[in-house]
């Protein structure tokens, strides 16, 4: 008679038990935060600092490398492509001002959302470099924008 009961019982309920012991605590429930945010870890940036007597050739590469490796993909993209049609015929004021631009703000998602305009940019960042910015994610072309362009473009001669 147990034995047949034992039968009728669904594996489900059989495992449920050994599953509950063995169950181990999860570090994120994936519950959001409060309304506060006071439980929101934030790691500090160290400070922005310009850099006033780096030569303007290895400004460009490293501005460059800085506008393709953002940690989300619409900025790389964003950004790279900037950085392309721009970056070699900015003069010095023009490079620090998108020096600043990109690496002062302590959240990427704060430039994307400038650039496309769907918040309004804080007057420190609102400059010229802004709106070369604002203007190249307009995308008036059409273009398809979907990974970052080559790097065969640095190595063409410009006879």
């Amino acid at each position: 008679m147990a034995m047949s009961r034992l039968y009728s019982l669904s594996p489900c309920t059989l495992c449920r038990p050994v599953l509950a012991v063995l169950r181990m605590p999860r570090g994120y429930s994936g519950a959001s935060l409060g309304d506060s945010g006071k439980d929101m870890l934030e790691i500090p940036l160290p400070p922005w600092k310009e850099r006033p007597n780096e030569p303007l050739p290895t400004k460009r590469a490293r501005l460059l490398y800085e506008s393709r490796k953002r940690g989300m993909l619409e900025n790389c993209i964003l950004l790279s492509l900037f950085a392309k049609e721009n970056l070699s015929r900015m003069d010095e004021r023009q490079l620090n001002l998108y020096d600043r631009l990109i690496n002062e703000p302590s959240n990427d998602w704060d430039i994307y959302y400038w650039a496309t305009e769907a918040k309004p940019t804080p007057a420190v960042f609102d400059n010229e470099v802004m709106a070369m910015l604002k203007e190249l994610a307009k995308n008036k072309k059409k273009e398809q924008r979907l990974r970052q362009p080559d790097l065969e473009y640095l190595f063409e001669s410009t006879n």
